[in-house]
């Protein structure tokens, strides 16, 4: 190899590097199907939908997910819901992950919670799955840190009733106030993309 092939290599290499630092994986976490439609274990999908809607991007079916696209202030922004249901979220994940070269701190889940009031806010960095069946299968492809944002659901329920709960739609209540908080999470998946892990951590918690 001559010195101007390993110079056009090495150009070449540089600017896959930069261009992959420039990727975001945005993930709202949900299960496909209308019985799901509308119900608090959805609220991941709600917020990657008002992410899509905010930029003018269309989610379209691709292999484990439904995918949308665009571009943020300089960024490359896919947003993903997976279609293998909240359980097997990890797959789904990972696949796209790899895929798109995207760098794990460049990666960014939503999911309901119900160990938060409702309309509650936690990102972190890392940490457990807090019984999170989905967040328990993306621990099983990624470990304990990854960014995430837990959006609380409250936990209104008899002892149980859990399943019942998460699988079920919005009191009227909660759907009042709920635009609010899922404008709130999307605009921190936005800032995000733009200030980072640290900015949305200090601004959006609570």
């Amino acid at each position: 190899m001559n010195k101007l092939s390993i110079l056009i290599k090495k150009i070449l290499y540089i600017k896959k590097k930069e261009k992959d630092e420039m990727k975001y994986l945005i993930v709202g976490l949900g299960n496909i199907g209308d019985e799901y439609t509308g119900t608090r274990h959805n609220a991941g999908f709600l917020i990657a939908d008002k992410i899509a809607e905010k930029n003018a991007a269309d989610f379209t079916q691709k292999k484990l997910a439904y995918l949308a696209e665009f571009k943020y202030r300089g960024r490359k922004v896919y947003v993903i819901k997976p279609t293998t249901y909240m359980n097997l979220s990890g797959k789904a994940i990972k696949y796209w992950l790899d895929k798109l070269s995207v760098k794990k701190s460049h990666l960014f889940i939503n999911v309901d919670d119900i160990n938060l009031d409702f309309g509650k806010l936690r990102i972190r960095k890392k940490g457990s799955d807090g019984g999170h069946n989905g967040l328990k299968d993306i621990q099983n492809y990624l470990g304990k840190e990854y960014n995430r944002l837990r959006v609380g659901v409250g936990s209104e329920f008899s002892k149980g009733q859990q399943v019942d709960y998460v699988l079920g739609e919005w009191s009227d209540e909660q759907k009042e106030k709920l635009p609010e908080i899922i404008e709130k999470a999307a605009n921190a998946n936005l800032d995000f993309v733009f200030r980072g892990m640290h900015h949305v951590i200090n601004n959006y918690n609570g």
